[in-house]
């Protein structure tokens, strides 16, 4: 008999265990009014950089905006952040990172940041969200793009026909080379994809005392989005700037600073630099330039003469895939 009291009592409380992890579903016409154990519905997640592409969701490797909105008032509510899938696939993992989230007045828009990054070229990862009245956390996956968009740029010129008061017509374009199988572009993004690209020209350096964002307004520009790069700035006739000099015979020249961005779906940018030489009827030269002194733009000091191809830029590898 004792035995039996002990099983029915383990019984009993087992079942109490489970009663905060499974709906009560009231007998129709009953309980109307009464309290009652409810699961709550996962809620949404956006993260403020978020891009959806055929049903995966990038995430710009920064600081963000994480915003949790559930359909009615919720209380106690966790967020976590991992990269890391494989700790406890049932649960949160242990590698995962708790926000501090902020509740709105009605308690249903709940909002944190995070800093998103990654070891690795898009890596995966999930926020989880829990509350008081979920038994496992609602997950949402995502895939972080950390890294610019790349491409080789070839720069030059084509017959000025069109340009009724003279000019050079100058084609900004990403090389491509094509084997019997494989066809292989220069340009793309290891990530999320190329979205835009953007072709600045300049009669004077465009930073000055700023870096990154140009003080004055470029001169000609072209752009376009997608991969392949392709875009035209047509009929520019030195004349019609006053930084022109001459420098021997009537022989006109000036320089032209360009600066191309390259800007990913999710935001992250990419940029090359060049000094264009220009004379009344044709491009004479190409200078890349680098900002390798870890500047977010060059300095314009120190630049390698692309006089044969006038090819700049990074080259991305097979379909696009930019090195890391």
């Amino acid at each position: 008999m004792k035995k039996l009291l002990l099983v029915l009592m383990v019984v009993a409380l087992a079942s109490f265990l489970f009663v905060g992890c499974t709906p009560t579903v009231p007998a129709e016409g009953e309980g109307e009014g009464e309290g009652e154990t409810v699961v709550s519905a996962c809620p949404t997640v956006s993260v403020t950089s978020e891009v959806e592409i055929e049903g995966v969701k990038y995430i710009k490797g920064a600081k963000q905006t994480i915003t949790v909105t559930f359909a009615e008032a919720t209380e106690m509510v966790s967020v976590y952040v991992t990269a890391a899938l494989k700790d406890n696939p049932s649960g949160v993992p242990s590698s995962a990172v708790e926000l501090v989230m902020y509740p709105d007045a009605d308690n249903k828009v709940w909002t944190g940041t995070n800093r998103f990054g990654a070891s690795s070229v898009c890596a995966e990862g999930y926020v989880y969200v829990s509350t008081c009245t979920t038994c496992a956390p609602c997950k949402f996956p995502y895939v972080v793009d950390e890294f610019g968009p790349c491409s080789e740029v070839k720069i030059y010129e084509y017959p000025n026909s069109g340009c009724s008061c003279g000019g050079v017509n100058l084609r900004f374009v990403t090389p491509s080379a094509a084997s019997e199988c494989v066809i292989t572009s220069y340009c793309g993004d290891s990530c999320s994809g190329l979205d835009t690209y953007t072709v600045d020209l300049y009669t004077a350096d465009p930073f000055g005392t700023c870096c990154d964002i140009p003080c004055i307004s470029p001169d000609a520009t072209c752009s376009g989005t997608g991969c392949d790069i392709d875009c035209t700035i047509s009929c520019l006739n030195i004349y019609d700037y006053t930084t022109a000099t001459v420098t021997s015979n009537d022989d006109l020249e000036d320089i032209f600073y360009a600066v191309v961005t390259l800007a990913d779906k999710v935001g992250n940018t990419s940029r090359y630099y060049a000094k264009l030489v220009v004379d009344s009827d044709s491009l004479v030269s190409v200078t890349e330039y680098s900002n390798e002194s870890g500047l977010t733009c060059t300095d314009w000091s120190t630049g390698e003469a692309l006089q044969s191809d006038g090819i700049i830029g990074s080259p991305a590898g097979l379909y696009g895939l930019c090195a890391i």
